[in-house]
């Protein structure tokens, strides 16, 4: 395969992924949460390498003080007016 070729799919798959996720995080964000949160967990553990550790702290969801309804970014409700 040429490698202009491999490059081309090698984009395309990544602006996939990133669209991909951008749909999760929009339209499931409890389910995301709880991905995260799972996955951190397994990273997590005591006894693994300290890279991974780290890993999962960065991928740990945010603390959130009270759950929302639907349990995501607990932004419900309307937006403040703008102030000009």
């Amino acid at each position: 395969m040429e490698a202009g070729l491999l490059l081309q799919y090698l984009i395309v798959a990544l602006a996939v992924l990133a669209s991909a996720w951008v749909v999760l995080k929009k339209q499931f964000p409890g389910t995301v949460r709880k991905a995260r949160g799972a996955l951190a967990l397994s990273l997590l553990r005591s006894g693994q390498p300290g890279w991974r550790q780290s890993l999962g702290r960065r991928i740990a969801p945010p603390a959130s003080g009270g759950a929302g309804a639907c349990g995501g970014c607990d932004s419900c409700g309307p937006t403040p007016p703008k102030a000009h």
